[in-house]
Formats: structure tokens, C-alpha cells, sequence
């Protein structure tokens, strides 16, 4: 799949819901899934998160955290996470849209930032919050045939869990389920 492919079958779909807390208490957040073209097509740019954080550590993420009280608006909080993060300034991102936010068990409610990054970006690393980055072909991401999925009862409600196989990464829990739920978009 390329940027323009991309572009086409992203916008062309019904635009995401409106961000809004659907449940009480939950802290607002955003990430970036951060789209990279290749000659060999789009990859997204994930990281492993620094073995020494409290929370989720070792995980596979995308950048992105907590909306802090001078962001704009959540996709200002996925832009200034990723020049936190991964060194790569807003100046160097495209923002495409966002998909349906999405309720974590760590009482987020996550915005998922879909957005192309200039090729030639440089990696900075936050050594706080990031062991390495990686990039993945998109290909293989939305091939529905990678994802495993496993439904289990979690506070008298059903939950699914996504992996997805990866080399040597095992990309699974709310990066999972953002990459599933952009699978299922694109797919339409």
C-alpha cells in the first residue's frame, strides 16, 4: 500500500466519532500511529517502551501519552509525545485523521492519530521512555490473517485481546487493538 492508496481508502470511509469521555473518570490521551512511505511501501513506526518505566514496560507502543493542560487539543498532545519521544518535530508530520478513541484498562481514553512522517525524519530517543524504534510494513500489520485474538470475561464484560506476530516483537494489548481497528477501516 502507498501514501496515496492510503489516503484514498482512509478518507473515503465515514469519519471517526467525535472524541468525547464516554465513561467517568477516564484521563484523555492520544498516540500517534506514525506512517512512513517507503520505496516498498507504508511502514509504521512503533516503539519499545524503556524496561525501567513503572507502568508497561518493555510493551510495544506508539507515542503518545496523557493530554497535558496546555495542549491545544489531543492531537497537539500526540505531536508534542512524539517530539518527546522519538525527536521527530510536528513540522515533519502530516496529520491524516483519527479513529474511534479507545477505553484502556489503565483508565485512558485513548485518540489514535493517524499521520504520515516525512522519510528522511531522525530518531532522538527519550532514554526515560524508549528502549529502540522499528518500523513495520503496513502490509503485514493489516493483514487480518496476523491478528490473534482472545475474548476473556474482565469486570462482568467480555474483553478481546489483539497480537500481532512480528519478527521478534509481539505487538499486542491497546497497540493491537488500534492496528486492528485501522485494519477494519481501511477494509471497508
Amino acid at each position: 500500500m502507498d501514501r496515496t492508496e492510503l489516503l484514498t481508502r482512509f478518507l473515503l470511509q465515514c469519519p471517526a466519532p467525535a472524541h468525547r469521555l464516554t465513561e467517568a473518570g477516564l484521563k484523555p490521551a492520544a498516540v500517534l500511529l506514525p506512517l512512513v512511505a517507503r520505496a516498498d511501501g507504508l511502514q509504521l513506526l512503533l516503539t519499545r517502551r524503556s524496561p525501567y518505566l513503572r507502568h508497561h514496560a518493555g510493551q510495544i507502543s506508539f507515542p503518545g501519552g496523557r493530554q497535558d493542560p496546555g495542549d491545544r487539543d489531543l492531537i497537539h498532545t500526540a505531536l508534542r509525545e512524539t517530539q518527546e519521544e522519538l525527536g521527530i518535530a510536528p513540522a515533519q508530520i502530516e496529520i491524516i485523521g483519527t479513529l474511534s478513541s479507545l477505553n484502556t484498562v489503565s483508565q485512558y481514553e485513548v485518540l489514535p492519530v493517524l499521520g504520515l512522517v516525512a522519510a528522511d525524519y531522525q530518531l532522538t530517543l527519550s532514554q526515560d521512555e524508549v528502549e529502540h524504534a522499528f518500523e513495520v510494513p503496513l502490509t503485514h500489520l493489516l493483514d487480518r490473517r496476523h491478528h490473534i485474538a482472545l475474548t476473556i470475561p474482565r469486570g462482568g464484560k467480555q474483553h478481546t485481546i489483539y497480537w500481532i506476530p512480528w519478527q521478534q516483537h509481539f505487538i499486542w494489548g491497546a497497540t493491537a487493538s488500534m492496528i486492528n481497528q485501522l485494519a477494519q477501516h481501511l477494509a471497508r
